[in-house]
């Protein structure tokens, strides 16, 4: 997978995959994505967004996350 700098999960789009790189972000949120099994170097499937942006669904290590807010803009990803 290439490396494209600067995007995160929110970039992917609907049916693609993409392999974190690196968590953001600081504190009890960083801490809770890590809790959620989304670690640097784990593929995540996105698998549908709503219209507006917010929720977006993702499958991460065989199971499903629902994201809202700003949490899942932490997560900066590469490759398609």
């Amino acid at each position: 997978m290439a490396e494209i700098q600067g995007k995160t999960l929110r970039d992917v789009q609907v049916g693609e995959s993409a392999t974190v790189r690196r968590l953001s972000g600081e504190g009890a949120l960083k801490r809770h994505i890590m809790d959620m099994g989304i670690t640097k170097g784990v593929g995540v499937y996105v698998r549908k967004v709503a219209p507006l942006g917010d929720p977006i669904e993702v499958t991460v290590r065989g199971y499903k996350l629902f994201f809202t807010g700003t949490s899942y803009r932490n997560l900066t990803q590469n490759g398609f």
